[in-house]
């Protein structure tokens, strides 16, 4: 007789600002280049230009993370870096990290979020237009990033840049 899992239905997330403390954790979230790249985020959100938030268990778990920078596009805050932990995808996790971002856009004065997307990445572009955001152009992006072996790769991608009024 095959056996069922329960669906998850509701987790307990509490959503904060990252702090340096975070950081020993958050390998699954990319590339050791990538978390080396976190702590400059850090001292960005400390300067005041930038917003990074993490989702936690209550154990303290770092399960989500995504942030606001508030320089590159005038008038708008421009949300990046979303991830969240594989096994817990779909529960809600990204919905409430992208809401917070936008309550924060809005603390600001700010009327707009915006952010890109890879074209290779349809799952999360359709939370994002499930969340309200709209496809209006396209870009090609690239960046180094250092890989598990110490080598450093240059990453070009194409992504969609999507916004959202935040006025409604």
């Amino acid at each position: 007789m095959p056996t069922t899992t329960p669906a998850l239905t509701t987790l307990d997330v509490t959503i904060r600002a990252m702090h340096d403390g975070d950081l020993w954790g958050m390998g699954w979230s990319g590339t050791p280049g990538h978390v080396k790249q976190l702590a400059d985020q850090l001292t960005r959100a400390r300067a005041g230009v930038a917003d990074y938030l993490v989702a936690c268990l209550p154990s303290g778990q770092v399960i989500g993370k995504g942030g606001v920078d508030y320089e590159p596009i005038p008038g708008a805050g421009a949300l990046w870096q979303f991830a969240v932990l594989e096994p817990l995808r779909s529960c809600g996790i990204g919905s409430a990290l992208i809401r917070e971002c936008e309550r924060r856009i809005q603390g600001r004065g700010l009327r707009r979020a915006e952010i890109d997307v890879e074209e290779d990445n349809p799952r999360a572009r359709l939370l994002y237009e499930r969340l309200g955001y709209v496809a209006y152009g396209r870009k090609v992006s690239s960046w180094d990033d250092e890989l598990p072996d110490g080598t450093v790769t240059r990453i070009e991608t194409t992504c969609v840049l999507l916004r959202k009024d935040l006025t409604c």
